[in-house]
């Protein structure tokens, strides 16, 4: 069987704090012992002032962004479901099969049935089986038989042109929620509500479906106050358990309005455990199965947001789950919630058996050449495989997609790394696939299958002309011992949670130890009630500073495949209330291997030796004294490594001083810019530089040269033949026809998008990514 590669270990950079912090976090956080380790990696993550500290860990002094940000199109939404309420009209609420959207369901379900009347709002979630993600033409088919004259979807339809073209024809109207990538045009519906179309720094721009679903609710409470329609309406607070779980099961960026929800959502999920006749008795099952209390959003993320992926996964059909988060019946609520128990538990047997074969195959293929793992099986259920696929993309630091084949077509899930975009990655090949769906992270996809290997071969050549990062790596955040492990530090490191994209779970080193009292526990089905293959091992850590040691667990191992002897070992530092009532000596805290490998070995640790400076937020024009300076916003990591390379071989600090973007404009008004100085260039006979045109177009140096292969197929010519000039000439008979015109235009505008893309990433990347990314080339 293959091993999975050997990852690098990056070590924390040295950046000192101010001489205050470490008192300014003990005084805002109420801590009984100055937080050092709290301090510096709050440092490091850029929580730098005691304003952003305040902002960052009390939600209730943060100002959440009003839903009417998204403009027109959530007062339009607002003014299409006050005229279905008004005529009394059927409504469906159109989800998605995995935690985000079924999460997203029940809240509009929960938001919306106090407005109509009974028999009047429904809920459909697609088979993750039969169905792809989104709204289907036999769905609609089926809602137009009942009556549906208005859908509103909830965690998908940006992308379903066709299929809303044919909910027109059926004369149903369509209000779109979503959080996904959007289409080149605005689609004909009601309204969409998409935090895409924000900028990236804009604090709902991260919001996740559940997140979108409930400032629509958030919007239409505020739209009915005072009226006679707003009758003893459920308290919004009571929604928030459910957006928390959405939003932590998704992985999106828990920054501005999706941290202060995910802040107030755990909040409201704690209490119920707290009481005997819970607001959600279904959400206390599933806290109660798991053996959580719902005070931490690995509550979430291991425990309620696996359970209800599950259902589908295994069974396809995920409707029951809604009911489970929204129903008020207890019994009812414990039998479904057992339901998603056996079906996690099944989940958890599969996704080991693909894995283990997934691994086997890749042993069989030269990884070095390797920039995309795409495999494809017929005998891979669906359900598991984007698990499966995050799980492989973690090991290899590659993006992975694996697909099943069923007669001619292979459909699967996608799942990215290294923070490279795959939705944009796969979009360039879309003409090779049936349907494709998604966002940057991950996505769903179906192709032909003697499309498969042309495919894989387009994306691994494309990924490696771009340059990235590849290979696993584990950013280590702190270097400890294990007497400082306990309360001490989890109540220290507690206050960057809840984790998410962006602010990862820390990571702890821990040099010289060793590990004591191991023994290893297969897990039971409940069902069956046998042994199943999936594992995890017990141990007491222990250092010279410790030697009574700390608890630990690894998932997924056996305690043979814990060293002899001294090691270094990379873990996180966790809290378990059940394993506090087994071992109430160790009041509920261990530590979790990440990664661990003896001393001896030849351990790849990079410990970070370039000093980058970060200016880009600076308002003032002057540059350091020292310093190698880089002014002009990359677009690529090829563009900004010799810049890297250049200041480590000088022994100087790299300074990054360029500015964020200007408000960029829409590709296809650029294309018209570029069409206009074409005209004026060929009818004067004049010559313009590159960097002239560069500068006009606000664009960069590849997307320009798309675009001048673009012109040629409109009757542009260049005769200069140069890198640095450009002389235009025009005759209308050496046009290419409208198709290859079309061809062109596409492939310039998506050029254009993804340098946009690039240029807004590059103008906020955190500097310690961008240290990993250099010095792991």
């Amino acid at each position: 069987m293959a091993t999975t590669p050997t990852p690098k270990w990056q070590l924390p950079t040295d950046e000192p704090m101010s001489a205050d912090w470490v008192d300014t976090v003990q005084r805002l956080a109420g801590l009984p012992n100055p937080p050092k380790r709290g301090a510096e990696l709050l440092w490091r993550r850029g929580i730098r002032t005691a304003e952003g500290l305040t902002l960052f860990i009390n939600p209730d002094a943060y100002g959440p962004t009003s839903p009417e940000a998204f403009g027109t199109e959530m007062t339009q939404a607002l003014g299409r479901i006050l005229q279905a309420i008004e005529n009394d009209e059927t409504v469906t609420i159109w989800g998605d099969f995995d935690a985000d959207g079924i999460t997203s369901t029940a809240v509009l379900w929960d938001g919306l049935r106090q407005f109509f009347g009974p028999d009047r709002l429904n809920y459909f979630i697609p088979n993750r089986l039969t169905d792809s993600h989104g709204l289907s033409i036999h769905g609609l088919d089926a809602l137009a038989d009942k009556g549906t004259t208005l859908v509103i979807t909830c965690d998908n339809g940006s992308t379903n042109l066709t299929e809303i073209d044919h909910a027109r024809s059926l004369g149903i109207e369509v209000i779109v929620t979503d959080h996904h990538t959007l289409p080149a045009e605005r689609p004909p519906v009601v309204a969409i509500v998409n935090p895409r179309y924000f900028a990236a720094d804009h604090p709902l721009a991260h919001l996740s479906g559940v997140a979108v679903a409930y400032k629509l609710i958030e919007a239409l409470y505020a739209a009915t106050k005072g009226s006679p329609i707003n009758v003893a309406l459920r308290p919004l607070a009571e929604l928030t358990d459910l957006v928390a779980i959405g939003l932590i099961a998704d992985l999106v960026q828990l920054s501005g309005d999706c941290r202060y929800l995910a802040q107030m959502g755990i909040r409201q999920l704690q209490t119920h455990l707290r009481t005997q006749a819970p607001i959600r008795p279904g959400v206390a099952e599933l806290l109660k199965l798991c053996r959580r209390t719902g005070d931490r959003p690995t509550d979430i993320s291991f425990g309620i947001g696996p359970r209800i992926n599950a259902v589908s996964r295994i069974h396809g059909d995920a409707q029951f789950c809604v009911e489970l988060l929204t129903s008020q019946d207890p019994d009812h609520c414990r039998e479904l919630a057992q339901q998603t128990e056996w079906a996690n538990t099944r989940r958890k047997a599969l996704q080991k058996d693909v894995h283990t074969q997934v691994i086997q195959r890749l042993g069989e293929l030269d990884m070095a050449t390797v920039q995309v793992i795409v495999l494809a099986d017929a005998q891979w259920p669906t359900g598991v495989l984007g698990i499966v696929a995050g799980q492989v993309a973690q090991e290899y630091g590659k993006p992975t997609i694996l697909l099943t084949i069923d007669g001619e077509v292979a459909r699967g899930s996608a799942r990215s790394v290294n923070r490279i975009d795959l939705y944009q990655l796969v979009t360039e090949q879309s003409h090779l696939l049936t349907s494709f769906g998604g966002h940057p992270f991950a996505a769903g996809m179906t192709l032909p299958v003697d499309n498969v290997a042309v495919f894989a071969a387009a994306l691994n050549r494309q990924l490696r002309q771009i340059g990235s990062p590849s290979g696993p790596t584990i950013q280590v955040d702190l270097e400890i011992s294990v007497c400082e492990l306990g309360k001490g530090l989890f109540q220290q490191l507690n206050l960057l949670e809840p984790y998410g994209m962006g602010n990862p779970v820390p990571r702890l080193l821990i040099r010289n130890a060793w590990f004591d009292n191991t023994w290893h526990q297969k897990i039971k089905d409940p069902v069956s009630n046998r042994k199943l293959r999936f594992i995890k091992t017990h141990f007491l850590l222990k250092d010279d500073t410790c030697t009574a040691g700390f608890p630990g667990l690894w998932w997924g191992h056996y305690k043979d495949d814990l060293p002899v002897g001294r090691c270094d070992v990379v873990v996180e530092l966790d809290f378990n209330a059940y394993s506090r009532q087994k071992k109430p000596q160790y009041g509920g805290y261990e530590v979790r291997i990440v990664d661990v490998r003896t001393v001896q070995a030849e351990a790849e640790v990079t410990a970070p030796t370039q000093q980058v400076i970060d200016l880009r937020s600076q308002e003032t024009e002057s540059e350091p004294a020292d310093g190698l300076v880089v002014t002009q916003c990359p677009t690529t990591w090829q563009e900004l490594r010799p810049w890297f390379h250049q200041a480590t071989q000088q022994h100087t600090p790299l300074v990054l001083a360029y500015k964020p973007p200007a408000e960029v404009q829409a590709p296809m008004e650029v294309w018209k810019q570029l069409v206009g100085v074409a005209k004026y260039v060929a009818r004067t006979g004049k010559t313009v530089t590159i960097a002239e045109l560069m500068e006009k177009l606000s664009i960069g140096y590849a997307a320009l040269k798309v675009g001048l292969a673009a012109l040629e197929s409109f009757g542009f010519r260049d005769e200069a033949g140069t890198a640095q000039a450009v002389v235009l000439t025009y005759e209308a008979g050496l046009a290419a026809d409208r198709e290859q015109q079309q061809a062109g235009l596409r492939l310039f505008l998506a050029s254009l998008e993804e340098e946009q893309f690039q240029r807004q990433y590059f103008s906020n990347v955190p500097v310690s990514v961008a240290q990993q990314v250099m010095q792991a080339d």
